[in-house]
C-alpha cells in the first residue's frame, strides 16, 4: 500500500510532479546540488578521505532524477570495483608506484592552489618564493 493509498493525499514528490514550474526547479536544484558534490569529490580523490564517496554521492544525487547519470553512476561503481581489484592483484611495486603517483598528484594540486607557500610561511620559511604558485 503507497503512502497516498494510506492518508488520501499525494506525497511530496507528487506534488512536485504535478507542478510543470515546480517540477523544472526541483530538477534544476538537484542538478546543481550534485553537480556541486561531484565537483568536489572528483577534486578530493587525491586526497586521503572519502573522494571516491563523494563522488558516488554527488553521482547518486543527479540519479534521482537523471537517467544518464545513472547510467553513468553503474559504469562509474564497476569501473571502481575493477581497478581495486586488479589493484590489489598486483606487486607491492605496483602498488607503491600507484601510491607515488598519487601523492605527486597531491603535491602538485597543493603548490597551484597555493597552499605549500601558505604553510611555508606559517613555519616561518616565507622566503621560500619556488613554493609560490603561479596562479597566485
Amino acid at each position: 500500500m503507497s503512502s497516498t493509498e494510506k492518508s488520501g493525499t499525494p506525497g511530496l514528490r507528487a506534488r512536485i510532479d504535478e507542478n510543470p514550474a515546480l517540477r523544472t526547479t526541483y530538477r534544476v536544484g538537484v542538478g546543481v546540488v550534485g553537480t556541486i558534490v561531484l565537483a568536489l569529490g572528483i577534486i578530493a580523490i587525491p586526497y586521503p578521505g572519502p573522494g571516491w564517496l563523494i563522488v558516488f554521492a554527488g553521482l547518486a544525487i543527479l540519479a534521482s532524477e537523471f537517467a544518464w547519470a545513472k547510467r553513468v553512476l553503474r559504469y562509474a561503481r564497476g569501473k571502481y570495483d575493477a581497478w581495486t581489484e586488479w589493484l590489489g592483484r598486483q606487486s607491492v611495486v605496483v602498488r607503491m608506484t600507484v601510491l607515488a603517483g598519487t601523492g605527486l598528484i597531491v603535491l602538485a594540486t597543493l603548490y597551484l592552489l597555493n597552499a605549500l607557500y601558505l604553510v611555508a610561511g606559517w613555519v616561518g620559511l616565507g622566503g621560500w618564493t619556488w613554493l609560490q604558485s603561479p596562479f597566485f
